[in-house]
């Protein structure tokens, strides 16, 4: 999983292939196939396995007595070391600018990475604004997801992190972000 993991971020889910997660792990392909009948229950076990992981590590962030922009710092890097590892991307974020090409069952547990981070992010905004609608906080978590999203897609595409860091230095600046 981890190989098939990083063809992604690295390619996107249409450039993996059985074969040459196979030849790369040392296996023959139908030891793929065994654990995982089709590419759609590998993408699927995938962003699973990638939003369980977020939410943990995102749940002890907010376990933490710290305020709003520590947490935010936190997941803004988060975006940004995937940058760093090799101009990757977010798993769920990279499978879901191939959305019409995603069997269902991907598609459901991307759509279930995106709420957890809204989510986890309108608690984070609640942190800093305790008096915020319910609505109006998740509107916002919304917007700042899209957007840490486009600036990590941006800066991969322009091959360049400071695109990134500057972009969230900006998204503070303005208070888009805390």
């Amino acid at each position: 999983m981890t190989a098939a993991k990083a063809t992604i971020q690295a390619r996107g889910y249409n450039a993996l292939s059985f074969r040459e997660l196979a030849k790369e792990v040392g296996i023959k392909s139908a030891s793929v196939h065994y654990h995982f009948p089709t590419k759609g229950d590998l993408g699927a076990a995938l962003a699973r396995r990638y939003t369980e992981d977020g939410a943990t590590y995102l749940t002890e962030l907010l376990a933490a007595p710290e305020d709003a922009t520590w947490c935010m710092d936190r997941y803004t890097e988060i975006f940004r070391s995937a940058l760093a590892n090799d101009n990757r991307m977010c798993l769920c974020g990279i499978m879901s600018a191939e959305l019409d090409d995603l069997p269902t069952e991907v598609r459901t547990e991307v759509d279930k990475f995106a709420a957890m981070n809204v989510g986890w992010l309108a608690k984070v905004l609640s942190r800093a604004r305790p008096s915020a609608r319910d609505q109006d906080l998740q509107e916002h978590a919304m917007a700042i997801f899209a957007a840490i999203e486009g600036a990590q897609l941006i800066a991969r595409g322009c091959r360049d992190i400071g695109i990134y860091d500057r972009t969230i230095r900006a998204y503070r600046a303005t208070g888009f972000i805390p």
